[in-house]
């Protein structure tokens, strides 16, 4: 693995500088509202095309992680790249996260754009270390000397029937570390311009991906499919505009909040969805600016309640628009005890649509507060 960081350096380095001239326009671009949808793709594509396209452009740029070569991915995020570029860029690994994490971080020092997969982020743990000891501090460290360009990335939360061990959320573990970028998408678009983003990125990110959203299927617009598409880290998006309360959301929870909303509206509540791609950083601009529209808020995630990116948002709202609220802020949250493996309560522990509903018109002061039905 050294030999081929050594070979890949020296012909990665000049492409590497280039890109990094064209990325502000690409980012420019990326900001701009986009044109109607002209076609449909799924997640899983999103990823794998975004992949690709990077690889193509950059040579620093390859894969390691567990089936991602010869099997083309437990969940064919990679299938067709080992064909593609050879098993010096689509590295296949033993199962040995600590190991092939550390080898990563390593490659990056040296100048490599390393996109590291974990078959599950519960698998993280094992190489915890590493990306927090190792990629996350070392900029700060080395007084910018030195730069950790390394993605990791792969399914993320609750899928169904995995059990406690293999369903945690870690969006708020990873968000509490400085040095770190976290990336949550939800759509196609999502997928594709955030990746991307994360490969170009000259510091550690942490790709938090969802499971059941890989064969999911999105609209996406001409300038998604272009190849210099790209969206800004740290920028949420407005997935659907309200006026009476906000609700914000990441990951699967998106699509939860905008059924959510559609009940909502046909009982005259205009909600607000705000999908917030970035965990860290936070776009707080665009969720203070919503509530001192809505005066209200309602916080989705399908963590732990204790700690959660519900609470920051929460306290963010409350130090720069509490003046604004007429309402207390509602918390969605993750029960608070491992996950159960009987399917019907791993729907208890989890938040549901009609979870957030009963939140939202408890907002707006069209249900019986919880504390009256205690």
């Amino acid at each position: 693995m050294l030999g081929v960081a050594r070979r890949r350096l020296g012909s990665g380095c000049a492409l590497g500088q280039l890109m990094q001239a064209l990325r502000p326009a690409a980012a420019a671009a990326a900001a701009r509202t986009y044109s109607a949808a002209a076609k449909e793709m799924t997640v899983r594509e999103a990823l794998n095309s975004a992949l690709d396209e990077e690889m193509s452009a950059d040579p620093s740029v390859f894969l390691m992680g567990e089936e991602v070569g010869e099997y083309q991915g437990a969940y064919k995020i990679s299938k067709g790249l080992l064909d593609k570029y050879g098993p010096d860029r689509v590295l296949d690994t033993p199962i040995t996260e600590a190991g092939f994490t550390g080898i990563g971080v390593g490659a990056a020092y040296q100048g490599l754009r390393p996109v590291v997969e974990f078959m599950t982020f519960n698998f993280s743990m094992q190489a915890i270390d590493h990306i927090i000891n190792s990629a996350a501090k070392s900029n700060y460290m080395s007084a910018g000397q030195i730069n950790v360009p390394i993605v990791f990335r792969g399914p993320n939360g609750a899928a169904a029937g995995v059990g406690a061990q293999h369903s945690q959320c870690y969006a708020a573990w990873y968000a509490h570390v400085p040095g770190l970028k976290v990336l949550t998408p939800y759509s196609a678009e999502d997928a594709r311009g955030l990746l991307k983003a994360a490969i170009r990125d000259p510091d550690p990110v942490v790709f938090l991906e969802n499971e059941l959203l890989y064969g999911e299927s999105f609209p996406v617009s001409a300038e998604v499919l272009d190849s210099s598409f790209c969206l800004p880290i740290g920028k949420a998006k407005i997935e659907q505009e309200g006026k009476d309360v906000t609700i914000t959301a990441f990951s699967k929870m998106v699509g939860y909040a905008l059924q959510a909303a559609e009940i909502l509206s046909k009982e005259g509540i205009s909600a607000e969805v705000i999908n917030l791609r970035s965990i860290r950083p936070l776009d707080r601009a665009t969720i203070n600016a919503s509530v001192r529209k809505t005066n209200r808020l309602v916080t989705l995630e399908e963590g732990f309640p204790q700690h959660g990116v519900g609470a920051e948002i929460c306290m963010s709202v409350v130090e720069d628009s509490f003046e604004y609220l007429d309402a207390p802020v509602e918390r969605i949250a993750g029960a608070d005890v491992p996950m159960p493996y009987a399917a019907n309560l791993e729907r208890m522990a989890v938040p549901q649509v009609e979870d957030i509903v009963r939140a939202a018109k408890r907002a707006c002061y069209r249900a019986v507060p919880m504390a009256a039905t205690a």
